[in-house]
């Protein structure tokens, strides 16, 4: 589990340093970018590798009532991450629309997967991600964006099913069947 939480802490540090040491962060500037995108891709390799490789305490188990959910749940986190990207109406209401999708993919993860490894890595994303909404609540005020076409939501919804449908088929082929 120590690459686990090592690639935790590489994707984690890097997005905390804006909010935490701003003055660190504007010292490094421009060539400060390359390093920490660096650590945060090299923390996602760890995350995964770590994850595959952990071993830990069991407590629960994957349910079909549980898997319908986990598949709503990550659904409505795609399409979150989609409509922040294209400003839709659902971005222009929740402040934190990315981030709330990856809590709400946390949750989702969670309800399927009750064991240590788990624990760490969608309970340690998902809690970066409500305390990376906490900072940046703190720090900035807010203005939504402007509206854009209703075409965007639909491009929203379109795009969100179609990478999910996407990332359905990569759990498949690595051997984590989605739908039960």
């Amino acid at each position: 589990m120590p690459l686990l939480a090592l690639g935790l802490a590489l994707w984690v540090v890097p997005h905390l340093l804006k909010r935490l040491a701003p003055d660190l962060r504007a010292q490094w500037g421009e060539r400060g970018k390359l390093p920490l995108t660096l650590a945060m891709v090299a923390g996602i390799a760890l995350m995964v590798l770590g994850y595959r490789a952990a071993e830990g305490s069991f407590y629960w188990g994957r349910s079909p009532a549980m898997v319908g959910i986990n598949n709503l749940l990550m659904l409505l986190s795609i399409y979150l991450f989609a409509a922040a990207g294209m400003k839709t109406a659902v971005a222009r209401k929740l402040r934190h629309p990315m981030l709330l999708g990856v809590v709400l993919w946390s949750v989702a993860h969670l309800l399927v997967n009750g064991d240590t490894p788990s624990f760490l890595l969608f309970g340690g994303l998902g809690l970066w991600a409500l305390i990376q909404m906490a900072l940046i609540n703190r720090a900035e005020s807010w203005t939504p964006p402007a509206a854009k076409p209703a075409k965007f939501e639909a491009m929203a919804l379109a795009g969100a099913l179609l990478v999910y449908g996407a990332i359905a088929g990569v759990h498949y082929a690595l051997g984590y069947p989605a739908f039960g």
